[in-house]
C-alpha cells in the first residue's frame, strides 16, 4: 500500500469512498452466483447435465461467465454516478478498473466455492459474513480507525487490498509498482477461489 508522507486525506469524499462502494457491490455477485449453483445442485437439472461430457472447470466457467458483464456494469455505474458527484481520478483509470475487475472475479469465484460446498439455505448465512468482512475491510470504515489485531486480520483478506490499491491510484496517482503487492494479493485470492471452486465441484460430481 502506498504511504503518502505528511499528507492526510479526508476519508469521506466521493473519490475515497468510490472503490469501497464498488467492492461492496461485488458481494451481490457472490450471493447470486452461489445461490444459483447451490439450487441447481439440489435440483435434477445438474444431475442431467452431469451425463454430458463436461469437466468441473467447464461447469464453473459456464456459471461464472454471465456475471462478468454484470461486474463491468457495476463498476461503470459506481464511477459514472461518482463522476456526477465530483469524483476525480489522479492516476490511471485503466489501472483502477483492472484492480476492481480482478476483485470482482474473486467475488464470483467465492460464489462458486459457496455454491459447490453449501446448500441454498446455507449460502445466505455465509454470504452475510462475507458482507461484514467487506464492510470492515475498508469499504465503509477506515481500517486505521479500527487498528490492532482487527486491522491485521482484515489485511489477511483480499478486500482491503483491492480497496487500498484502487484508492491509492485514484487519490495519489501512483503507478502499478506502488500497488503491486496489493494487486498480487487480490489476484492470488481470485485464483485460489476458482481453483477451490473447481475442486469442490468435482468432488460433488462424483458423490
Amino acid at each position: 500500500m502506498y504511504q503518502p508522507i505528511g499528507k492526510i486525506e479526508p476519508y469521506f469524499t466521493t473519490t475515497n469512498l468510490a472503490p469501497g462502494i464498488a467492492v461492496y457491490a461485488f458481494t451481490m455477485l457472490t450471493f447470486s452466483s452461489g445461490m444459483i449453483l447451490a439450487r441447481d445442485r439440489e435440483s435434477a437439472l445438474l444431475s442431467r447435465l452431469r451425463t454430458a461430457p463436461l469437466r468441473a472447470n467447464d461447469f464453473i466457467s459456464a456459471y461464472s461467465l454471465p456475471y462478468i458483464p454484470v461486474a463491468i456494469i457495476q463498476i461503470a455505474l459506481v464511477f459514472g454516478i461518482g463522476r456526477l458527484l465530483g469524483l476525480e481520478i489522479s492516476g490511471n483509470a485503466g489501472l483502477v478498473f483492472l484492480v476492481l475487475f480482478v476483485m470482482s472475479l474473486g467475488y464470483i469465484g467465492l460464489g462458486m466455492v459457496l455454491g459447490s460446498l453449501l446448500t441454498s439455505k446455507q449460502v445466505p448465512i455465509v454470504w452475510t459474513a462475507v458482507n461484514l468482512l467487506t464492510i470492515f475491510g475498508g469499504a465503509w470504515v477506515p481500517l486505521e480507525a479500527l487498528g490492532g489485531a482487527f486491522q491485521s486480520a482484515m489485511k489477511a483478506l483480499p478486500f482491503a487490498h483491492a480497496i487500498d490499491a484502487a484508492r491509492d491510484v485514484m487519490v495519489h496517482g501512483v503507478g502499478f509498482s506502488d500497488i503491486a503487492s496489493d494487486f498480487y494479493w487480490v489476484l492470488g485470492y481470485t485464483l485460489v477461489f476458482f481453483a477451490l471452486g473447481i475442486f469442490l465441484f468435482r468432488r460433488r460430481m462424483v458423490e
